[in-house]
């Protein structure tokens, strides 16, 4: 790194991705905020700065002691062990020593107290709960809301007949025709196990997953003005049941509170929707498949004058960002979900959903809110005031 370069950091200030220590005593501090770090996307922590981005220095002896220190925490009080890089910078005030992480590979790391550390804006905090503890593991890919085992919900909480006539469409055998048990059945797929349905199976064939399950809905809403500070409404939904089934009623509720032009066809048509129904039918997909299920909260669809919005829990997943996602890359948070959900929803995991919506209307704007931890779609209904 340049001296100009630094000059440049200091006199923005500290952020995400970079902090300033006068000097650092504590191997168990330093930890802390390696792990904050790594945990995320990286970053930088340059010793020998004050809070205030000016440069205090370290001496020789400093240097050294700095040096080993990092080395024998990065190896000895985190895990797994990361490898950060350090840089000595001589200034006209003294050395700045800059410490590099790079977002870690083997994400969650913890201290030896088995503490998970996270950034939080340019400071650090403890993960202090289950859910965000959950995410975590995510987000390394070591686990998935999807395949969590749901206590309450068993195979007897199975629509038999509606699981029945979707096994042998999608595998061209009837279900009684199978040698194996139903638990064993249930446990090959992948949507179960030891008698209980995981969050998958119970989305996508419970007689009514959202009994037992009911901050996993839709709740939507149709508002005469432009925002929700507002005591009357349109319609009002709270939609539940399947997946398949949430999502049906979810495009419906849309496109019955838009516009429909004739357009060309017989008085007896149903008329073109404003908005098309194919990028109403890819957003709201997205939203159900791609939603962060360790969020106890529902998906949200209101219908505006000017916009539909489409509010979904959680940000996007890893390093995906809005420009990512517009290109066609992906990243599948509920694998087994998706896996299902290609067989029941026109959906089909290629990445190419958000491409297919925004070519058929692209007056579309994404919104991820890592600080909300929700990701939002504004589709704007730019035909309203022609209608």
């Amino acid at each position: 790194m340049e001296i100009e370069e630094l000059g440049r950091i200091l006199m923005a200030g500290e952020d995400s991705k970079h902090q300033f220590k006068e000097n650092i005593k504590s191997p168990d501090k330093l930890a802390a905020e390696m792990i904050a770090f790594s945990n995320g996307d990286g970053g930088h922590i340059f010793v020998g700065v004050n809070d205030l981005g000016l440069i205090t220095g370290l001496g020789d002896s400093d240097v050294r002691r700095l040096n080993q220190m990092i080395s024998n925490v990065a190896s000895n009080h985190i895990h797994p062990p990361i490898n950060p890089v350090t840089e000595n910078l001589v200034t006209d005030k003294g050395i700045v020593l800059a410490i590099t992480i790079i977002q870690g590979v083997n994400r969650p790391y913890h201290d030896n107290g088995g503490a998970y550390w996270v950034k939080n804006g340019s400071d650090k905090r403890k993960v202090t709960s289950r859910e965000e503890l959950q995410r975590l593991f995510q987000s390394s890919g070591l686990i998935h809301a999807d395949e969590a085992l749901i206590p309450n919900m068993s195979i007897s909480d199975l629509d038999m007949n509606y699981f029945s006539a979707f096994f042998e469409k999608r595998y061209g055998e009837s279900l009684d025709d199978q040698l194996l048990p139903l638990p064993q059945v249930i446990n090959n797929l992948n949507i179960g196990n030891n008698g209980l349905l995981n969050l998958s199976g119970a989305l996508l064939f419970a007689t009514n997953p959202s009994v037992k399950l009911p901050a996993f809905i839709v709740k939507a809403g149709a508002f005469y003005d432009l925002t929700l500070a507002t005591t009357e409404y349109r319609d009002s939904r709270d939609i539940a049941g399947k997946l398949a089934e949430i999502f049906r009623q979810t495009v419906n509720f849309v496109l019955s509170n838009i516009h429909h032009r004739q357009g060309g066809q017989n008085v007896n048509s149903l008329g073109i929707p404003e908005i098309p129904a194919v990028t109403i039918e890819e957003l709201v997909a997205n939203a159900l498949i791609h939603r962060d299920y360790y969020i106890s909260s529902p998906v949200r669809v209101f219908v505006f004058p000017d916009r539909v919005e489409i509010i979904s829990p959680g940000h996007l997943p890893n390093n995906l960002t809005v420009e990512n996602i517009k290109a066609g890359n992906s990243n599948t948070r509920n694998p087994v979900l998706a896996s299902f959900a290609n067989h029941l929803l026109p959906y089909r995991g290629y990445g190419s959903g958000i491409i297919r919506a925004l070519a058929a209307y692209p007056h579309v704007i994404f919104e991820d809110d890592h600080d909300g931890n929700k990701f939002k779609v504004t589709i704007r209904r730019i035909q309203e005031t022609a209608i």
